[in-house]
Parts: structure tokens; sequence; C-alpha cells
């Protein structure tokens, strides 16, 4: 009898769980797709700009405002998302190594990625 009491407390409804009061949108940058919302801070592939400079997503697949999904085929017609260029960061370092067995060959070199990173300014 209590296992049914809490399994009614935590059923929530279709709305709730996609988001209902959620804007967000999900856009294309670099062949790589971002689910964002309005505020989040990301990092997309490096482009030489200054920081405080604005970058628009062209590309966007869907846009959710109040509950509401709209889905593009392929893309949402008229809809931009705008960010703000907050700075460049390098990302971990990455090491490559290569090894041949039975011939004393180890070769290790690494590389950090320079990106980008961006904060969501609008979606509309």
């Amino acid at each position: 009898m209590a296992k049914s009491a809490s399994t009614s407390e935590s059923s929530t409804s279709a709305a709730s769980m996609a988001g209902a009061g959620h804007h967000y949108a999900i856009v294309v940058d670099g062949g790589r797709q971002y689910r964002v919302s309005e505020g989040q801070v990301l990092d997309i592939d490096f482009r030489h700009l200054p920081a405080g400079s604005e970058v628009v997503f062209d590309e966007v697949l869907a846009v959710s405002k109040a509950g509401n999904l709209t889905l593009g085929a392929p893309v949402v017609k008229g809809a931009k998302v705008k960010a703000e260029v907050v700075g460049i960061v390098q990302g971990k370092k990455i090491y490559v190594q290569k090894f041949a067995r039975r011939k004393n060959y180890r070769r290790r070199t690494g590389h950090r990625s320079i990106s980008t990173k961006v904060r969501i300014a609008s979606i509309g």
C-alpha cells in the first residue's frame, strides 16, 4: 500500500519532464550539436575574435519555448542564437603515443587544442 502511494507522488506529467518553463535550442557549430539555454557558457571551436564580440549561430535545429517544441526540417527558419565571446581557452593536454614492439621505437608527443568560450545571450 505504501509503495503505490509513493509512485503516485513521484509521477510527473510529460510537459514538466520536457521542461515546460525551460527555454532552449539545439544548434550546430563545427559539425557538433549543442543544446544551449540563455546564460549558458560553452566551449566551441576556435575563432579569432576578441572578448565581448558577438557570435551568431544560424543553424538552429530545434527551439523550445514554454514547452512548445519547434523542430526544423532541417533547420528552423528565422531562428538565431546569439552568443557573446567570453575569451579564448586551452583544453587539457592530449598525449599521442607511437610504439612498435621489439624495434626500440617509442614516440610521445602532445598538444592542447584551443577553443573559444562563449555565453549564450539570446535565443530567438
